[in-house]
């Protein structure tokens, strides 16, 4: 009995003490402590020819702005990274640009009224060590989306269907830079 005993409290402390690989510290190069956010650029081109694929351009005034205040809100809430309010103060600088923000129909209704939209916006996104001079991470397609419902219990504005979708989107800038997989 002791002998099974003491396997399983030496298995316990080998098991412990190598942990599973997860960490909550950023996996980002040690110099690495604080970002600059680059204010993002509004690239919409609402001019653009249509297509089947985009059949119109959709335009929310000031979306860059809220896509930049809010990526800045999560570096700040989760804090691997302080945000300054220079680029000359920052080991880093997070920019990028508004490339698209699309609203498409996902259910209807029997008489074939849009019941429910996915609304997605998209930006490039670009990591830059500015001590390397080197990019860490860019994107050229990164998104955020939300749903919106038009009827039920589940109504949602599509300003606050905006809101979700950036926030998502700021959600996972800051998974992928703190991560960098």
């Amino acid at each position: 009995m002791k002998i099974k005993l003491g396997f399983f409290a030496i298995f316990g402390i080998i098991l412990c003490l190598s942990g599973c690989g997860y960490t909550t510290k950023t996996l980002l190069p040690e110099h690495i402590k604080t970002i600059y956010i680059d204010n993002f650029k509004n690239s919409i081109n609402i001019a653009a020819e249509i297509t089947n694929k985009h059949p119109y351009k959709l335009y929310s005034p000031g979306l860059e702005n809220q896509v930049t205040r809010a990526i800045a809100d999560r570096f700040t809430f989760d804090g691997n990274l302080k945000v300054v309010k220079s680029r000359e103060e920052a080991d880093a600088v997070l920019s990028g640009e508004l490339l698209e923000y699309t609203k498409e129909p996902l259910r209807y209704d029997q008489n074939d009224e849009v019941t429910e939209y996915r609304v997605r916006v998209v930006v490039s996104v670009k990591f830059l060590d500015l001590k390397d001079n080197k990019i860490i991470w860019q994107d050229g397609q990164f998104g955020g989306e939300s749903n919106q419902r038009t009827e039920g219990s589940l109504v949602k504005t599509e300003q606050a269907a905006i809101d979700e979708a950036v926030t998502d989107l700021a959600r996972r800038v800051i998974e992928k830079t703190i991560e960098v997989w």
